[in-house]
């Protein structure tokens, strides 16, 4: 039903041509419940500010707002960090829904696939649109599991800002390292919120200690909390030196109380936080030389005086350069310090006038999600993020134009102003944009439909699936004719063959998991083939003499070379066919009929008669490449996993003994609060099913983290055991 809605984000910028970035089928669901008006008192603020009466919000109210009040953000994090809870509180507290939703419960708005709320995990990025304090907030809510990073991946890339939860209790894990080497990749300016104060073992310090270490970023503490684990009952604003306390007998979290420290109150406390702020003005005035001005020139005697607005304001600058990350803590659980986030979204995050994304959108029918439901509007300014229907040739990643004549146009113009403004970036480039790097799978599995003639079906379901997830790969196996489905890990194979049961109908048939194997060569080796077919009254003859070397360099696809001896006017009309028949040579090897990796191929010699055809040139060269491969001494590659267990003190020693067994290669063991973390590498052979013994070993306390390190070889012993076992022997 889904597979036909794109949604797209708009630039600010005007340029004569339509560019649209296409990041592909989120989930979109609109939750158009209404919120109880609520007036507040005094003092004690609300997360509705300026709501009387029956003033209720709207969607339509928000269509088009002004540029510089439109924030595009993520949220993104470590798998069970609280994210899609953080998400929940937020879109209650803005006005959206009139309940607190539950991961637990499986009534949340983001996770509303049947597969996330089994699991209580998020698989696919939701869309959600809601306003904040006359703000319009486009919030996409991401995965934390390593089987599903590709959705962080083509998220962040059309996004303005970001907001980074932690576990405060673990600090930086596995996937947080991730998704910030991500964010890093696309220059996306973040906040950090340290999430679950109130856990037992939750420590604001070292969270904030292995930001600073784990992910190498300066953090800039706007708030300290008031207690920690069970004594959290709040957060102090260091830059206006207040205290934000949540009323205990809410049960929503929807009220709270702002107050300043005062010196009779809170002496402690208010000592604590002035020695916070001065060190924030003068960590900010050391990463930005205006407001270092402003404070040498009229408040270097005394910071207090300083105004809250202008070091709000550096701040501002100092996200925006990534220079440093401002950090927020609270409790999503506990219905804690999201408003403060929220505020911090729309104070620090830049607005789409303040990013340099060179395109523009112009689409007949625009919608506006809402996670799984929608809203059609009649038009949409710059800046905004939105969901179009109907375009069916369309994948993850694709930059659509008007026209090609409008987009070489737009590139020249933009090439222009770039070399006026002496730019070091290509701006042409960055029109059209780069597409998603897609990771390789590492597993696969064969699937099979019940029966023949369900095949169809079967295979329009697959490539509506790859459409709107590319890590899904899907081919045929030339030997035996079965549909190979090859993922991320066992969870995303899981959840695929799941989605195809639920949403089109067919029971369908897995066969057991096998890892993704690679293969090289150790030796070079050269070969001749000659092809000489006579096809009707024409004869097809092509003789070719290619050498196979191995290359120290890392390389999924083979380096192609030509040596001087070939002649130039017969490479220009036959160099496609040749490339052509050297990758499809490469794609099954000898060994295991795994792809060749880290491999040169060289051209040597090459006849052609007159007429013959470039498929013929490609079926020789081809073959001859495999020939040669064939007659190379040959390597299997395994995957290599990065592995990060963290478990208790009382079992380290069981799951140590276990991952030797398992080949793995301890690097190093940390103390994270009462717990201990291994890391580690280990062979994904070897880790297959392994959640469940980890359970069994540790009594249910642990957990782990994987993410594809490299292709190592392997060692001779292994190697023929795998190879015997492949061919029935053992």
């Amino acid at each position: 039903m889904w597979t036909n809605l794109r949604i797209f984000a708009m630039s600010h910028q005007t340029i004569p041509s339509v560019y649209i970035n296409n990041i592909c089928c989120y989930k979109i669901r609109a939750s158009l419940k209404r919120l109880k008006p609520h007036v507040p008192l005094g003092r004690n603020c609300s997360s509705l500010p300026g709501l009387i009466g029956n003033d209720i919000k709207s969607l339509h109210s928000i269509i088009n707002p002004p540029i510089a009040k439109i924030r595009n953000i993520g949220i993104m994090a470590h798998i069970d960090a609280g994210k899609t809870t953080t998400t929940e509180r937020i879109l209650y507290y803005s006005g959206y829904t009139r309940s607190l939703g539950d991961v637990d419960d499986g009534d949340t708005v983001t996770d509303f696939m049947a597969q996330e709320r089994e699991r209580g995990i998020t698989i696919q990025s939701a869309a959600v649109t809601f306003d904040w304090k006359g703000y319009r907030v486009n919030l996409i809510d991401t995965p934390g599991h390593v089987d599903f990073t590709l959705e962080v991946e083509r998220c962040l890339r059309v996004l303005d800002g970001a907001v980074a939860v932690f576990d405060a209790s673990a600090g930086v894990e596995a996937q947080t390292l991730t998704v910030w080497r991500q964010a890093d990749k696309h220059n996306i300016p973040r906040i950090c919120f340290l999430n679950k104060m109130d856990k037992t073992g939750a420590s604001f310090k070292y969270a904030v200690e292995s930001i600073r270490e784990k992910l190498k970023a300066k953090p800039l503490l706007l708030q300290l909390p008031i207690g920690e684990a069970k004594t959290f009952k709040g957060v102090v604003d260091v830059v206006t030196k207040e205290k934000l306390l949540w009323n205990c007998n809410s049960n929503d979290g929807k009220d709270f109380e702002r107050k300043p420290l005062l010196e009779m109150n809170d002496p402690e406390l208010l000592k604590e936080t002035t020695e916070a702020r001065n060190a924030l003005i003068e960590q900010v005035a050391d990463l930005d030389d205006e407001f270092a001005d402003l404070v040498l020139e009229e408040f270097s005697e005394n910071f207090d005086l300083l105004p809250a607005e202008k070091l709000q304001t550096a701040i501002h600058r100092v996200t925006l350069a990534q220079t440093a990350v401002p950090v927020l803590c609270g409790s999503a659980l506990k219905n804690k310090g999201i408003q403060p986030l929220l505020d911090a979204v729309t104070m620090y995050l830049p607005s789409p006038e303040e990013c340099n994304y060179e395109f523009l959108e112009r689409i007949s029918r625009l919608l506006l999600p809402f996670a799984d439901q929608h809203v059609e509007i009649p038009s949409l300014t710059a800046g905004n993020i939105a969901l179009t229907v109907g375009l069916k040739h369309t994948a993850t990643g694709d930059t659509i134009v008007s026209s090609k004549s409008s987009a070489l146009a737009a590139a020249r113009r933009a090439k222009r102003e770039g070399e006026k403004k002496h730019r070091q970036n290509n701006e042409a480039e960055r029109l059209l944009l780069a597409g998603v790097e897609i990771p390789e799978p590492v597993f696969f599995c064969t699937i099979e439909p019940p029966s023949l003639s369900k095949q169809p079906d079967l295979e329009h379901a697959l490539k509506c699936l790859q459409r709107e997830d590319p890590s899904l790969k899907v081919r045929l196996d030339p030997d035996s004719g079965q549909t190979v489905l090859c993922g991320m890990g066992e969870l995303h194979i899981e959840i695929i063959h799941d989605r195809i049961k639920r949403e089109y109908g067919l029971e369908t048939y897995l066969g057991p998991l096998q890892v993704a194997y690679r293969e090289t060569i150790l030796n070079s080796v050269r070969a001749t083939d000659t092809l000489d077919r006579t096809l009707g009254d024409k004869r097809h003859l092509v003789t070719v003499e290619v050498e196979a070397r191995p290359i120290e360099t890392s390389s999924v696809m083979p380096v192609i070379e030509y040596a001087e001896s070939i002649n130039e006017g017969l490479l220009k009309v036959s160099q496609e066919a040749i490339e052509n028949g050297i990758h499809s040579a490469c794609l099954q090897g000898p060994l295991l009929g795994s792809p060749i990796q880290d491999v040169a191929i060289t051209l040597h010699s090459l006849t052609i008669h007159p007429g013959t055809s470039t498929t013929m040139i490609s079926a020789c060269v081809s073959r001859c490449v495999q020939k040669a491969l064939k007659k190379a001494d040959k390597q299997v590659l395994e995957p290599l996993m990065n592995l990060e267990v963290t478990v208790a003190r009382d079992y380290l020693s069981p799951v140590l003994a276990d991952l030797a067994q398992r080949r793995g290669n301890i690097q190093e063991i940390q103390t994270r609060q009462d717990n201990k973390v291994v890391i580690g590498f280990v062979p994904l052979a070897e880790i297959m099913g392994y959640s469940t013994v980890l359970r069994t070993l540790t009594s249910g306390s642990a957990t782990f983290a994987l993410e594809l390190s490299t292709y190592q070889a392997m060692n001779p012993q292994d190697q023929n055991t795998l190879l015997n076992r492949r061919s029935g022997l053992t």
